[in-house]
């Protein structure tokens, strides 16, 4: 039986496998991600977490020389069908990265250019709305609410992340990917990023790849441990750090390899 019900589920994952040319990447991951919950993946450098998580808004498909089967199902939809639009699919699955990547625009263009470019509001008025929205959302409102039309190349690393965090949910996505969103950041912006994960995840889904276990521990609700291109164990969160099943996991979670 499934850890996640069919009901409770966002996203289905079926027997994926990806390749790097000849290289297997994934060996037939099988994943069900549960809606409006924090999701962590955790497994040493090079084990497909990050391959993985490209898979689910299809950010593989930029990638020369890759291969994909399986299934991938979003709200019950295969998004590796024909008829998916795909930045459609990215809007409603979005991603923040590992280094806070800005535009070298405005703090008010990061957010406004994707909901322009997609036709989400008409005028003035409500991008404006949807810009203190989504920066509200971000909790960096207060912090840039008098300067929206200096650079965000300007803002600290943590600040930065928050914006791309922000500029990701101003187009109203169902789903939040995270590829070690806190790796660059000291400890005060990292407790800012997951504290706003906390916060979001009554609205969003939530995926996130972190090479950090307290922090899996403090945000995720599930966990997913990967080795070598498999899952070796999924569960709850406590049950995984508390009372794992295999030793594989035991070994990583204690420090014995990874």
């Amino acid at each position: 039986m499934s850890l996640i019900a069919p009901k409770q589920r966002k996203l289905h994952v079926a027997d994926l496998k990806v390749w790097y040319g000849q290289k297997v990447a994934l060996g037939g991951v099988n994943l069900d991600i549960a809606a409006n919950e924090v999701t962590a993946l955790i497994g040493p450098s090079g084990c497909g977490k990050s391959t993985f998580l490209r898979c689910l808004n299809r950010m593989n498909d930029l990638v020369h020389g890759v291969r994909i089967e399986g299934l991938v199902e979003f709200d019950g939809q295969d998004i590796y069908a024909p008829e998916v639009d795909v930045v459609e699919l990215r809007s409603r699955i979005g991603m923040v990265f590992q280094k806070a990547n800005p535009f070298p625009k405005s703090i008010y263009e990061n957010i406004a250019y994707a909901p322009k470019i997609l036709g989400l509001v008409d005028r003035r008025a409500e991008m404006d709305e949807l810009v203190e929205h989504s920066l509200r959302r971000a909790g960096l409102w207060d912090e840039v609410r008098d300067r929206l039309h200096a650079s965000g190349l300007n803002m600290s690393g943590g600040q930065q992340q928050r914006l791309c965090i922000a500029r990701a949910i101003a187009v109203n996505p169902s789903v939040l990917l995270m590829d070690e969103p806190c790796s660059a950041l000291d400890p005060v912006a990292t407790a800012a990023v997951e504290q706003l994960i906390d916060e979001l995840k009554d609205r969003y889904t939530i995926v996130i790849v972190t090479h950090n276990l307290q922090q899996a521990a403090r945000v995720a609700g599930y966990t997913a441990f990967f080795h070598l291109g498999d899952i070796v164990e999924y569960a709850d969160t406590d049950t995984l750090f508390t009372r794992p099943r295999e030793q594989r996991t035991e070994d990583y979670i204690t420090g014995r390899y990874g």
